[in-house]
């Protein structure tokens, strides 16, 4: 394929945000794959409130990016947005590094991160489909790439902060590990700085109207106002967990209410497009209650019946803490990424481009063999009630890649369907749904919570095999789902496409 001037610059441009992509979402799971952890083992929560608790941090921290991209598109542009949260989100993290037990400060310190990763989630996603826009074959393997940057900061974040922390318990004998973990998340934001200073120079053409204009301050306070109250509320919300559930279901209800008045008073020739964004969405929604099982339900589950050590033919290769399981599915991520990415633009190129809704139905069905995978361990487990770690592996595969055909081209979806003028509110409203179905993953995560006085692996493995099984279910229903509403999809995108 030509190379040409253009594309060089896409390159460019798609490097300086791939880059500051990656150390953000290293810092973030980084704290992601020790949070539940760091409640249940440190701070004492029961299972069930650990995962509610981390259940409402997700859903605000998707939810928020509505805002975000709001204050992107309209008020002090996608450019600096994207690097105020950038900002937020390492105050935030450092934050996580103060030594204590209390409860309301790690609310706090989850608050900042809420806000942070509002500002910078949707606006970072919009500059890439700024980036790319009019190509729909190119903005598929844009957002798969883009994907695997998440991927690769939180691969080696997940494998070296758990790390990490049971080495720096072990070394001094105390609860130091965890804060040094946390203080590795910072420092990771801080490098996604350096690196975006370092090659901003490919962004200056690219952003949202009031990127061209000179910097507002006096919006720019309003907007570090608005943060500052939005901190205090996340806490407030998090630390009760009947507000917290009502916020989630009354941001649903916001959602729908924004399609139904963004169709409805769209113009004729957009609505097609938007009635197929929101088809999607929904079917996006129930991926991401799957998807919540790999921070609260199976890190658990790892915790407490998973053997970390690794064995081939009966030869020991090494043990992981229970926390790095967590990192297969970016590793998986990571390796699989650039060839989806490469099919999608060979079969652009070919004409025979597989559209978003037929790759939603095989991820659905590769999200029910994953669960069904895990559910099935309880048939191999040996005689204390341990599983071996391959099951962790072979299972995380067929959910990752589940994930990269339904998760990964939800950006791409909204790149395609929705009209520019709405791209980063529009965005934003996509991660709400997605904040929505974090929280009822939450919930669902509850159904394996392990009261207190049971520690033996015995009890605790069908507790956790009768929920993954029942996933695997769901996921088949959602399978189902997907193809039924196939011939409605390809007519709208065929009315989408003949109006553009």
């Amino acid at each position: 394929m030509e190379t040409t001037p253009t594309n060089r610059s896409q390159t460019r441009s798609f490097t300086t945000i791939f880059l500051i992509e990656m150390w953000e979402r290293f810092g973030f799971y980084g704290m992601q794959a020790l949070i539940v952890y760091y409640m249940v083992q440190r701070l004492g929560f029961p299972d069930e409130r650990a995962t509610l608790v981390w259940g409402a941090a997700a859903a605000l921290i998707y939810v928020a990016p509505a805002i975000g991209g709001w204050i992107g598109d309209k008020v002090l542009g996608t450019r600096r947005t994207m690097l105020l949260g950038a900002v937020v989100l390492s105050l935030g993290y450092t934050l996580m590094i103060v030594p204590g037990q209390s409860v309301w400060f790690l609310f706090f310190a989850l608050g900042v991160i809420v806000v942070g990763n509002g500002l910078f989630k949707a606006n970072a996603g919009n500059l890439v489909r700024k980036i790319y826009e009019g190509d729909d074959s190119r903005i598929d393997s844009a957002f798969t790439i883009y994907y695997m940057a998440v991927n690769l900061g939180a691969m080696i974040s997940q494998l070296l902060t758990p790390w990490l922390k049971d080495y720096v318990n072990e070394t001094y004998g105390n609860e130091l590990g965890w804060h040094v973990a946390f203080a590795v998340c910072a420092i990771g934001l801080v490098m996604g700085l350096i690196n975006y200073w370092l090659m901003r120079r490919t962004m200056d053409h690219i952003g949202s109207e009031p990127d061209e204009q000179p910097l507002h301050w006096g919006k720019l306070g309003a907007v570090i106002a608005g943060s500052i109250v939005a901190v205090f509320a996340s806490a407030y919300i998090l630390e009760h967990q009947g507000v917290a559930r009502a916020f989630v279901y009354l941001a649903g209800v916001v959602v729908i209410g924004i399609f139904a008045y963004l169709i409805s008073t769209g113009q004729r020739s957009e609505r097609a497009g938007l009635i197929a964004a929101l088809v999607l969405t929904v079917q996006t929604v129930f991926y991401f209650i799957f998807y919540q099982q790999m921070s609260t339900s199976l890190a658990l589950f790892a915790l407490r019946n998973v053997d970390p050590s690794f064995v081939i033919f009966g030869v020991h290769l090494w043990d992981w803490s229970p926390a790095q399981f967590q990192a297969f599915n970016p590793i998986w991520v990571f390796l699989l990424s650039p060839i989806l990415a490469w099919v999608y633009v060979r079969a652009g190129d070919a004409g025979k481009d597989i559209s978003i809704a037929a790759k939603f139905v095989l991820g659905f069905l590769l999200v029910a063999g994953g669960f069904f995978i895990y559910g099935a361990s309880e048939h191999f487990a040996d005689a204390t009630g341990k599983v071996s770690s391959w099951l962790m592996v072979w299972g995380y595969g067929a959910i990752s890649l589940g994930e990269l055909l339904v998760s990964a081209l939800g950006l791409a979806m909204i790149s395609r369907y929705v009209p520019a003028r709405m791209g980063g509110f529009m965005m934003g409203a996509y991660f709400v749904a997605s904040g929505v179905s974090q929280y009822l993953g939450g919930l669902v995560a509850t159904f394996a919570s392990v009261p207190r006085d049971i520690t033996n692996p015995l009890e605790t493995l069908p507790i956790y095999t009768s929920l993954f099984n029942k996933l695997g279910i769901a996921a088949l229903v959602c399978t189902a789902i997907a193809i039924a509403v196939l011939p409605l999809m390809n007519r709208l995108s065929k009315a989408h496409h003949e109006v553009d």
